[in-house]
């Protein structure tokens, strides 16, 4: 999978481990190589147009001595609020050739947000998008700020004004590669901050990766899962280091996702899985009206993937889902590829090279195949902690993702829930997971929660919430029915609640809290 025209092609290295050396693992490093290699390529496509990797290069040397001037240094606290656009890659570049470090702030932020999660980490400077104008007045107003994407006149100095009449040369690496620090995904409350140092990823973490992920040099990726998170902001890293084009759109639409891939002819899509579930919702007539026949990989992370949309989208577009299973802490625990996703519907995969994932029961033990426990993962790239204080749990070197679930007799790994999302009624376990992708099977059911509210007399009930596709007929008792048919009484949920959707963060995962507030 890593043949001449891949990752270890003899020409792609000689440009990249020079940058590296210089920047760490970073977007700084790859962007150079890649403009080292093939200037006139395009790096960036988006609603501006195009640019080149020199241009980009050269770009973000001048922005970077720019924000120098202004005092930003290395080791200084930045935050970037901005969507998916080339604005969001100068900044992070810029930054990176700096040393500072850099917070990814989450757009779908309010002030309150806003203000206590730059406060806590100690930001001084903002780059933001001018739509986030009434979001930064009310939570960052004291910060420095500049504009990294503006429509029309802008109090504040934009990115293209910083740039104009700088030294586009090269500057000198700062002395230690900057941390980037990415925000949990607050599904229960304000997002904790997860620092990672850009120069611990190794070539043979790549590898592993492409291993199971065959990403190749010089496609152009259509990465429509938001930058600011670690799954979308890892294939802007991957584009850069790949020499890859990234095209990018500031906001997600599934139809006009349909016609950028007509349009641009991408070989990769990076996305949350809701976004398949959206493009699939579209229906058949819809999508026929777009040649999608580019895409060799559509690769899918930051919730969990329910079979029954993996097999839904194979069937319309091809085998061609590659599932990442990770967190923002533990990165890369697993890799799901299209055959397995086919033979077993749901699997998470296998860990890739320089990966280890073990099952732990209570005590620490590893637990037979077959049987549910904690996942735990160790590898290379691992977060160093929150930026607030504390770590998750960590047993012999192996770090908890959070999450339970198993093995199974072909070693494929499967997640069967959050560990603290467990659901004791009556005495007995009930994961969510398990009867969410039942419900999901349903050929009337587009998606669907599960969670455990107070019962007098069992402790916790199930009570369930679920989005019908459009012109279905079922109702709760038709639903209930059909979990009775595959599972046992205690785990058929007491309650249907029917919605038009179900609450979301930006990346997609369910915002269980707000389900279990509006009880």
């Amino acid at each position: 999978m890593l043949g001449a025209s891949g990752f270890l092609h003899p020409r792609f290295l000689p440009s990249l481990l020079p940058a590296m050396r210089r920047y760490g693992s970073t977007a700084a490093a790859g962007f150079q190589a890649a403009a080292t290699r093939a200037p006139e390529s395009l790096a960036v496509i988006d609603e501006r147009g195009t640019m080149t990797f020199r241009e980009l290069h050269e770009s973000t040397n001048a922005i970077a001595r720019a924000l120098r001037e202004v005092g930003v240094k290395q080791g200084d606290g930045v935050g970037l609020f901005a969507r998916n656009h080339r604005g969001f890659i100068q900044a992070q570049v810029a930054l990176d050739k700096l040393g500072a470090n850099t917070l990814l702030l989450n757009t779908g932020f309010a002030p309150p947000q806003l203000r206590e999660v730059c406060k806590r980490e100690g930001t001084r400077v903002l780059l933001y998008d001018e739509e986030f104008r009434a979001v930064v007045e009310g939570g960052a107003s004291e910060l420095t700020r500049f504009a990294t994407w503006a429509e029309g006149e802008v109090p504040e100095t934009t990115l293209e004004q910083l740039e104009a009449g700088q030294d586009r040369s090269d500057l000198e690496p700062p002395a230690e590669p900057g941390r980037v620090t990415i925000l949990t995904s607050g599904t229960t409350g304000t997002p904790k901050g997860a620092r990672r140092t850009m120069g611990r990823q190794g070539l043979d973490t790549l590898v592993g990766l492409f291993g199971r992920m065959p990403l190749r040099t010089g496609t152009r990726n259509l990465v429509v899962a938001p930058t600011f998170h670690s799954w979308g902001g890892m294939h802007m890293l991957l584009a850069a280091q790949l020499g890859a084009t990234a095209i990018l759109h500031r906001r997600f639409d599934p139809e006009a996702t349909l016609a950028s891939i007509q349009e641009h002819r991408p070989q990769v899509l990076a996305v949350v899985p809701v976004m398949m579930q959206r493009i699939l919702a579209l229906g058949d007539e819809v999508i026929g009206k777009y040649d999608t026949s580019s895409l060799e990989m559509v690769c899918a992370s930051g919730s969990a993937l329910p079979g029954e949309l993996a097999l839904r989208w194979m069937n319309t577009f091809g085998d061609n889902i590659y599932n990442l299973y990770g967190s923002t802490e533990v990165a890369q625990a697993s890799i799901a590829m299209p055959d397995e996703l086919r033979a077993a519907p749901g699997t998470a995969g296998r860990p890739p090279r320089g990966a280890v994932v073990r099952i732990l029961d209570d005590e620490g033990k590893e637990v037979p195949t077959g049987t549910t426990g904690r996942i735990f993962v160790a590898n290379a790239v691992q977060f160093e902690g929150y930026t607030g204080g504390g770590n998750k749990e960590i047993i012999d070197g192996l770090m908890s993702s959070g999450d339970v679930g198993h093995f199974d007799e072909e070693g494929r790994l499967f997640v069967d829930g959050r560990d603290d999302d467990m659901i004791i009624s009556g005495g007995e376990n009930v994961f969510p997971r398990e009867v969410e992708d039942l419900l999901a099977d349903h050929d009337d059911v587009m998606e669907a929660a599960v969670i455990g509210v107070p019962d007098d007399e069992f402790g916790q009930r199930l009570k369930a919430f679920a989005v019908l596709r459009e012109g279905a007929a079922s109702d709760e008792a038709a639903l209930k029915a059909h979990i009775k048919n595959s599972l046992a009484n205690y785990k058929v949920p007491r309650e249907i609640v029917f919605l038009d959707a179900l609450p979301r963060n930006p990346t997609g995962k369910v915002l269980k809290r707000q389900l279990a507030e509006s009880d």
